[in-house]
């Protein structure tokens, strides 16, 4: 139970800053120091987690954690080409 509120704790932390980050975007009309790669990898990573938990059939309600957090850098990644 310990590794599952670790976990939450550090995608919260993750997801805690893309909507201060999307905000600044879609303020702005700004993308200098994005990077659509990097974006696209913390996604693949993140899909990776979801995976981890599909397979081992454990602490599925993460994977709600890992959606948002997707969603938000998905977000971040649309204003970019936006």
């Amino acid at each position: 139970m310990l590794s599952a509120i670790l976990e939450f704790a550090m995608l919260f932390a993750f997801g805690f800053s893309w909507p201060f980050a999307i905000a600044r975007t879609y303020r702005t009309k700004r993308v200098d120091g994005k990077s659509p790669a990097f974006m696209m990898i913390v996604i693949a990573g993140y899909l990776c987690g979801i995976a981890s938990h599909l397979v081992d059939g454990e602490k599925l309600w993460l994977c709600a954690v890992y959606v948002v957090d997707i969603m938000l850098v998905s977000t971040d990644l649309t204003l970019y080409f936006y």
